[in-house]
Parts: C-alpha cells; sequence; structure tokens
C-alpha cells in the first residue's frame, strides 16, 4: 500500500505541476496558445471527441449527474464506514482522499489541455487578419439595417405555428456540422473533425441558468438546450461547434455561429443566426444611438420578428416563474452568473459575459452590411 501511494503521489505531482506550468507558459506565450491549438488540441478531439460523439447522449451531463450523486453520497458513507471499520479508519480516509485527488486531477489536466490554454490564443481577428479599428454610430445603425432588412425576409419564410412563433424542423447535427466545416477553406482551424452536438437531457435546469449552450472540456462536447425558444437552437449549436474547435472567447464563438448560420443552405439556420446577432447589434443600437435611429430600427421589425422576441422572453419568463426545479430559478441563475463571470475572468476576459456582445465590433471589422458581395 505504501508503495503505491508513493506511486500516486509521484503521478499527481507530475500531473499538477505539469498543469500548472503549462498555465503559466499559457499567460506568458501567445504563441505557444498558437502552437498548441493549431497542432496538439486537435488530437485530443480526434482521440476523444470521435468515440464519445458515438454515444447517444451527451457523456458531460452524465458525469456531471455522477459527480453530484458522488458529493452527496461521501459524508453518509464516509460517517458509516469510518463508526464500522474502526480499526481501519485512515486506510478509509486514504481511499477517500485518493479517490477525490484524482477526480480533481483529470477536471484539471482536460480543463488546462481543452479550455485555459484556448482562451490565450490570438485573437480571431489576428489569426486570420481581420484588423480591429474604432467605428463609428452610423456604422452601427448601418450594419443594424442589413440585418433587420435579411431578418425581416427570413421571418417570413421560416415555419411557424399558427400562433405565429417560429417552428424548428432542420436537423441539428448534421447541418450544423456542415455549416461550421464549410467555413473551413476561410477559417482553417474550423476544418479537421467536429463533434456532434448533443441536447441536454435536463435542459429545464439549462434554462434556470439562462443558459442555451456548454462546451464540455472534460468529454469534449459541444452540448445545447433543447427547451428553449427554437430560434435559437441553430445558432447556438454552431456556437458550441465553434469553441470545440478551439475558439474559446464568446465573440468569436457567436461570430462563427453567424458566418455558419448566414453561409448555410437551411433557410431556419440563416435565420436563427442573424436574429441572433441582431439581437446584440439592436443592444448596442439601444446604448449608442439616438432616439430617432432606435426608434426608426424598432418600427422597421417584421410583426414575425416581433414574435420570436416575444417568446423567447416569454420562455425565460416562465422558466423563472415556475416551481419545477430543485432549487428556485432565480437562485440558480444567480449562482449561475457569479459562477460564469468569475470563470470568464479568471481566463484572462476583463468584462466577463459582456464579452458576448463583443461579436458586434467582429461583424463591423468583417464588414457585414457593408460594401457585402454574397
Amino acid at each position: 500500500m505504501v508503495k503505491k501511494l508513493n506511486k500516486n503521489r509521484i503521478a499527481l505531482l507530475i500531473i499538477f505541476g505539469g498543469c500548472i506550468l503549462l498555465n503559466v507558459l499559457a499567460w506568458l506565450s501567445k504563441g505557444f496558445c498558437d502552437w498548441y491549438t493549431e497542432n496538439i488540441f486537435p488530437i485530443w478531439m480526434n482521440a476523444f471527441g470521435r468515440p464519445v460523439s458515438l454515444l447517444p447522449f451527451s457523456l458531460g451531463e452524465i458525469m456531471i449527474i455522477i459527480a453530484i450523486v458522488l458529493v452527496l453520497l461521501t459524508p453518509p458513507s464516509l460517517l458509516v464506514l469510518l463508526i464500522v471499520l474502526r480499526g481501519r479508519r485512515k486506510k478509509v480516509l486514504k481511499v477517500y482522499g485518493l479517490v477525490y485527488i484524482w477526480i480533481i486531477a483529470f477536471i484539471a489536466v482536460t480543463e488546462t489541455l481543452n479550455c485555459f490554454i484556448l482562451y490565450h490564443c490570438s485573437t480571431f481577428g489576428e489569426t486570420y487578419g481581420i484588423p480591429s479599428t474604432e467605428h463609428t454610430n452610423a456604422e452601427l445603425t448601418e450594419l443594424c439595417d442589413y440585418l433587420t432588412a435579411e431578418t425581416n425576409a427570413l421571418s417570413v419564410q421560416v415555419p411557424r405555428a399558427e400562433d405565429g412563433t417560429f417552428i424548428l424542423t432542420a436537423d441539428l447535427d448534421e447541418t450544423a456540422i456542415k455549416a461550421v466545416e464549410a467555413l473551413a477553406d476561410e477559417f482553417p482551424r474550423l476544418g479537421g473533425y467536429t463533434v456532434t452536438p448533443k441536447p441536454i437531457i435536463n435542459s429545464f435546469f439549462m434554462s434556470q441558468q439562462y443558459l442555451m449552450g456548454i462546451y464540455l472540456p472534460f468529454s469534449w462536447e459541444a452540448n445545447y438546450n433543447d427547451e428553449m425558444y427554437p430560434s435559437n437552437i441553430p445558432n447556438t449549436v454552431c456556437h458550441e461547434i465553434a469553441h470545440t474547435k478551439g475558439f474559446m472567447l464568446e465573440d468569436e464563438a457567436n461570430f462563427i455561429a453567424f458566418l455558419a448560420c448566414d453561409r448555410c443552405d437551411n433557410i431556419e439556420y440563416r435565420y436563427s443566426g442573424y436574429l441572433r446577432a441582431l439581437k446584440y447589434v439592436l443592444s448596442q443600437v439601444s446604448d449608442n444611438c439616438s432616439e430617432e435611429d432606435k426608434n426608426r430600427i424598432y418600427g422597421a421589425l417584421t410583426a414575425e420578428v416581433y414574435a420570436d422576441i416575444n417568446g423567447n422572453a416569454d420562455h425565460w419568463q416562465k422558466v423563472q416563474e415556475s416551481d419545477e426545479g430543485l432549487l428556485p430559478s432565480e437562485t440558480v441563475a444567480k449562482i449561475s452568473d457569479a459562477a460564469m463571470e468569475t470563470s470568464l475572468k479568471l481566463n484572462g476576459v476583463s468584462d466577463g459575459k459582456k464579452s458576448y456582445g463583443r461579436m458586434v465590433d467582429l461583424l463591423l471589422d468583417y464588414g457585414i452590411g457593408r460594401n457585402r458581395q454574397d
């Protein structure tokens, strides 16, 4: 037992030491992160993401459920064993401790290799030569007018229920995978093997957190909430696939998802992408533009677009007012919001959740809606 523990300690010291070294290197060297993301990260996705994609369910969700059960059962089971095995209490504590330390080691390795390093790469614009410049309110309203016109045109072509709300009929795996991979000619890192996106069984819990999708580094999976308002889903699936390609920053994943949906043959994907992009641009218009511009833009939206904007808002409101969950939705939302904000800032994203909206800068930098040849 002593020899085994010594081997375990040596292995754990190597693992934790290696994780610390890699994280320090990631913070210090953007070049290392770019090289790692380009050459090493795809190996993990091929070696582990490919077999995991064959599973018809989210392995990550199952692992989280098991972890929760394990945490809940540990105190009573440990107490019982300490009472029953009085003469072997030290060994019991060592075994429990060792199990938890190895679990932490697994999380540290997968988070480091599949997430933390990737946060410190060159930006999407730096990687693909998209110059970042300051933009005027006039350019912002021009972009918004373009997105409004496109969203309006698409809104009357997609399937709708009798009450006017959007109906999703498109698949959420093959179409999404092809849409993202089609961008690889222009953005090579989006090529290669693509994992199969999967719905979360406990999507109501995601809705309580206002979560539409989640990339799980420890299971190499792109997961999405399949209970949210349906117009969000195609864009969200492409967003989460973008994370599995090594693009951790939320604004970049948003931008990639928009391009994937925009260039997709499926009209539901195109509408989903445009409606989501319009939401972020409208937010910027509300914060920066004149009342005249705001009234003109909001007045131009079709009844169908408003039906989906209101349908989306109603979904989140109903979840927050529901008593279905194990915990109150307000409590879950606050905990989730604080955890996400902390996670983003610890990974160097100084503006936290506000970074999602920076996709508007990428849309402007790329020239969407301005001198665009479709």
